[in-house]
């Protein structure tokens, strides 16, 4: 719908009215959610000639060589449902052999998603036999499907990729490595990176020990890769810039094609009445979104609910512009120094990687 809009000092304009995401209640078939476990539009491009390691970071482009030539031994898998047979082909005796996954061991922000999907975009296999998703994203499927249905659509993939692996739940971490054992029976190469343990905070990093002990029995199939380094949507590059005022920010929404315009306590209820499985479809096609009277998150509930927003905003690179308080003032001390702090900080770092992509939406 398109109305004449006046601004005060300015001619009439003729705009667009924006969308809001209050009004938008998703409904994603399982189809839809096995179609879409490809790397998110952000890292589509990505690949291990793209990343940019840190030169003060050996391990970075140490992990770049090894996750290429993981890549390239998978080129003679063929996941039959048989798991005795080798998992690289007899044609490749070159390639050497080895657990037929890998963790990507490391902090927020040094790269692991990018590294993650470059790996899914140079495993040589049709995309229909990889997958990439995050772990909420698969616990989704699990439900979607039933665990049974989810092991035969997975069982014939080169490779599964899991970002994000969540080791905060002890009852999904048990069912999805239930999955994955039954998808190394079958054959399937696996990668994940995953989050911190309430407890374990230290570097703020889940590590890999730990990881290893908690997919129960998996892991023997696990190779560790550590990855050292600081947050690279941080380094080198400005801070956040400030909120911006209300009317900026409506005048934005209104002269950005696809933009939604929402006040933000209005979204924190609504996202409690659309499952986070369908935050995805929540943002289609979105050319930005506007916040107004951005406030500090209420609970922990809600919290969480909203770092799955950000994920999904980040990995559409839906840029965000608001007003009200700044994101790194979101969450309470008592969220930055709990249990779910790993999530927290990523929702922060992201939100305001989003917000700088936004500035150029702000008539200057």
């Amino acid at each position: 719908m398109s109305s004449s809009t006046a601004f005060p000092g300015q001619s009439p304009l003729v705009e667009t009215a924006p969308l809001s995401l209050c009004a938008r209640e998703p409904h994603v078939p399982a189809d839809r959610l096995v179609a879409e476990m490809v790397p998110p539009p952000r890292f589509d491009s990505v690949r291990f000639d793209t990343y940019v390691p840190d030169p003060n970071q050996p391990s970075q482009s140490e992990a770049v060589t090894v996750l290429s030539g993981f890549a390239a031994g998978l080129g003679g898998a063929h996941a039959t449902g048989s798991g005795r047979r080798k998992w690289f082909g007899s044609k490749k005796p070159a390639a050497p052999s080895g657990p037929r996954g890998v963790y990507l061991d490391g902090g927020y922000g040094v790269g692991k998603t990018h590294l993650l999907a470059s790996l899914w975009h140079a495993t040589p296999a049709e995309p229909s036999l990889k997958a990439f998703g995050t772990f909420v994203e698969l616990t989704n499927l699990v439900g979607a499907l039933g665990f049974q249905q989810t092991v035969r659509t997975l069982s014939g993939h080169r490779l599964l990729c899991i970002d994000e692996f969540e080791l905060d739940d002890p009852g999904d971490t048990v069912l999805v490595s239930s999955l994955l054992s039954r998808l190394v029976e079958a054959g399937v190469a696996l990668a994940a990176t995953s989050n911190t343990l309430p407890g374990k905070l230290g570097e703020g990093r889940f590590a890999a020990a730990d990881f290893l002990r908690e997919i129960q029995g998996l892991s023997a199939h696990f190779r560790p890769l550590r990855i050292d380094g600081e947050d690279y949507r941080h380094r080198g590059l400005p801070e956040a810039p400030p909120p911006y005022s209300d009317d900026q920010v409506t005048r934005a929404a209104y002269a950005t094609p696809g933009a939604s315009l929402d006040d933000f306590p209005g979204l924190l209820n609504h996202l409690a009445k659309v499952h986070p499985s369908r935050y995805g479809a929540l943002t289609d096609e979105l050319g930005a979104v506007c916040l107004t009277g951005v406030t500090p998150v209420p609970d922990q509930s809600t919290a969480l609910r909203l770092v799955v927003l950000a994920d999904r905003l980040y990995d559409r690179e839906v840029p965000v512009l608001a007003s009200g308080l700044p994101f790194d003032q979101l969450f309470s001390d008592e969220m930055l120094n709990g249990g779910y702090r790993k999530k927290y900080f990523r929702a922060i770092s992201r939100l305001t990687a989003l917000a700088r992509d936004a500035k150029g939406l702000v008539a200057q």
